[in-house]
């Protein structure tokens, strides 16, 4: 071989190996076993699981309780708490190769985890930082104690891991995720956006929109002058957003049971002996798009603000996208952001974004302090933060107060514009000045008709008309939503038509599985209906059934698959969207007998044939649909019968006689071990779900030590 072949094949072995070493993925941070055990002897949590394997959690300090809620939750869903991690980190790619791509790059543009590392010991109490540290040392212990458990790279997990899951997550329930995907429209890669982080966020068929329900009723109006309280949402059974039971009890007097996500140190609703809340989606205008003029349509450094060129924050993002074995692709790219926000570059142009919610890191503060909250005075002052941008709340205590509240961070805008469109990034009279504070947003305290309610629909109907909120005092810049839904309509028929609502009543008219006549669902019915024969065709028997329908969704009903899923293929998830374009309902039709004929043999299946709770071996019919006040959402994406795939979940009911006597029952749609099919609480709730019935979690101790499955203290 000459010299000269030799070089070329030196130079190539060399280049092959440089290549090598650059798609080599590095090696990730490694947990020091040693270390997590020993830093966990700080901490002392006895977790007790009651007979649904339910795990109450009790230690001296609220941060001992916080880390025993994370070793007990990671037990029955560490692989759901490890994709929070990664998620809230911008670290999905790295495993889940070019579809978490854009994900991470969002994640990282939005730069939650730049303001934490900021502003964590300013922005946030030691008792919240401690509380996310006892966390973290949790979920530290758990990957320590067994080196196969946990995905490389999940721990060590820190306190500012904690914190960027509330801080990344929050601003997509109000809806940013959609107004990403129409501020990159015509941009094929960045358009990806809001269906690829809401895919990741939820966990959710494409489509599919959450929803909640949450009522309560004071002294006056209940038949026995109890007060009460329901705890309702709609969520996805699995997921990063599916929820988890746990009941917390420290010596510092923190003591809550109900819902939490995975990645949550605390309660985000529930009750305690004193008060309790539950939390429905809004959605607010939160979210303003501005049109930029920038110097260099493909390198800009520099927009037009207020006369002058400004220079942009430009930060150099870096992640990696996984290709294959261990192998994985760096990649660099440039985030821009200005005084309005971050910064996309599409090919209609250059739009910055405000959102609410950006740069927030006190959300896990704000929970706290509700969960620590001991009367409506200090639980109120918490709710004045604002640091949870979006949700509706509907408050109850021992008390007999009750309260609603249109929970936004309404920003600040100038009046007499229309913020549904792109303004000009260039005109500083349209930035956002601010927040408005809580006193600002639609509120309804202590009614003279003692009740509040919400099904994700208009504040202006959350309790009888004297008391509504005036819509008047909140004018269109303020952004408050007045869409409507068919559980809007019969949670105000029900619990607003009973001036003497007995317990038994409260929570049958919960369970309620009926469409009113003036919604979405029975408007397409109704008009389907005085079809002309001449134009009903070969759907002539399918318009009998639907005829024949009495609007009520149980498992026997001969109508509700066909009308309930042509509704779905012809409006989409959310039935009472009055955003929606008017659909073609006979081609929906069409199709969904077609359906149904080719699934189940007939056009006129029973409803509980056509959706089931389905869970390992467990199949169960269901009564209720989409957007009725006992909600369930089918999918047909693991064929049929349909699966059930969110609607209600868990469940909480709170009934005070009085200040600190609370009766508390729950239901869970699965059970609590949300991941373990060997273990029997994998479904051992479901029957009792699917049979519209409660359990009752045991809240004192002695109770609790009679039907003890597990009493063990962490990592002792």
């Amino acid at each position: 071989m000459s010299i000269i072949l030799r070089w070329v094949f030196v130079a190539v072995v060399i280049a092959l190996f440089a290549g090598v070493m650059y798609l080599k993925t590095p090696a990730p941070a490694q947990l020091d076993a040693a270390a997590a055990i020993e830093a966990a002897k700080a901490y002392d949590a006895r977790i007790i699981r009651d007979a649904y394997g339910v795990p109450h959690i009790y230690g001296a300090r609220d941060a001992d309780v916080a880390f025993g809620l994370a070793y007990a939750h990671a037990e029955d869903d560490w692989r759901t708490i490890e994709e929070v991690l990664f998620f809230a980190r911008g670290e999905l790619a790295e495993r889940a190769g070019k579809d978490a791509a854009i994900t991470d790059y969002l994640v990282r543009a939005m730069g939650a985890m730049d303001a934490i590392r900021v502003r964590y010991d300013t922005d946030l109490s030691a008792e919240t930082r401690g509380l996310a540290e006892g966390y973290a040392a949790g979920l530290n212990l758990y990957c320590a104690e067994e080196k196969t458990r946990c995905a490389p790279g999940a721990a060590p997990v820190t306190g500012y891991d904690i914190v960027a899951g509330f801080a990344t997550r929050t601003p997509f329930f109000y809806g940013l995720d959609d107004h990403l995907t129409k501020v990159n429209e015509g941009d094929i890669e960045l358009a990806q956006l809001g269906t690829q982080l809401r895919e990741a966020f939820l966990n959710v068929p494409r489509g599919f929109d959450i929803g909640s329900n949450a009522m309560a009723v004071a002294p006056g109006r209940s038949a026995d002058g109890h007060t009460r309280l329901m705890v309702n949402s709609h969520q996805p059974y699995t997921g990063p957003v599916a929820w988890y039971e746990a009941r917390v009890k420290s010596e510092e007097g923190w003591d809550m049971i109900g819902g939490i996500f995975p990645g949550a140190p605390l309660v985000l609703h529930g009750a305690g002996p004193a008060l309790g809340w539950a939390m429905t989606v809004n959605k607010p205008d939160l979210v303003d798009v501005y049109q930029l003029d920038i110097d260099d349509a493909d390198d800009p450094a520099q927009y037009r603000f207020d006369g002058e060129w400004r220079d942009f924050d430009v930060k150099e993002i870096e992640f990696r996208v996984h290709l294959w074995g261990p192998f994985s692709l760096p990649v660099k790219r440039k985030a821009y952001s200005t005084v309005h926000g971050p910064v996309f570059l599409t090919d209609r142009g250059a739009f910055a974004v405000s959102y609410a919610g950006h740069d927030e890191i006190r959300t896990i503060e704000q929970y706290y302090r509700m969960n620590r909250a001991e009367n409506y005075s200090e639980w109120r002052a918490a709710m004045e933060m604002l640091a949870i941008p979006s949700l509706n709340v509907v408050y109850a205590d021992g008390d007999g107060v009750i309260a609603y509240y249109y929970n936004a961070a309404l920003p600040v805008r100038a009046e007499g514009v229309d913020w549904s469109k792109a303004q000009d990034g260039a005109d500083p009279a349209l930035t956002w000045k601010g927040l408005r504070t809580l006193n600002d947003v639609p509120q309804v305290v202590m009614p003279a008709s003692g009740y509040v309610v919400n099904a994700n629909h208009t504040p202006f109907e959350s309790s009888a008309d004297a008391d509504n909120p005036n819509p008047e005092n909140f004018p269109p810049h303020y952004g408050v939503d007045t869409r409507t839904t068919n559980r809007g309509i019969r949670i105000q028929t029900l619990y607003g038509g009973d001036a003497s609502i007995t317990g038994e009543e409260f929570v049958t008219y919960k369970m309620d599985d009926v469409y009113a006549e003036d919604s979405r669902v029975m408007e397409l019915v109704n008009t389907l209906v005085q079809t002309s024969e001449e134009e009903a065709g070969d759907l002539s028997g399918a318009i009998a059934v639907l005829r024949a329908w009495d609007g009520a969704v149980t498992t026997d009903n001969r109508s509700a698959a066909l009308a309930i899923l042509t509704a779905q293929r012809a409006r989409g998830y959310l039935l009472n969207d009055e955003n929606a374009e008017t659909p073609d309902y006979l081609s929906a039709l069409h199709e969904t007998v077609e359906e149904l004929e080719t699934n189940f043999g007939r056009l006129d299946p029973a409803w509980g044939e056509v959706v089931r709770l389905k869970r390992g071996d467990v199949s169960l019919p269901l009564n209720g649909g989409p957007d009725t006040l006992r909600a369930v959402y089918p999918s047909s994406e693991d064929g049929y019968p349909m699966k059930a795939v969110g609607g209600d979940t868990y469940i909480l009911y709170a009934d005070w006689s009085g200040r600190n006597d609370v009766e508390i029952k729950t239901i869970h749609q699965f059970g609590a071990a949300t991941l373990d099919e060997t273990s029997p609480h994998y479904a051992d709730q479901a029957h009792i779900f699917a049979a519209e019935e409660w359990k009752t979690p045991p809240m004192a101790l002695d109770a609790l030590l009679e039907e003890a499955t597990m009493d063990y203290r962490v990592g002792r």
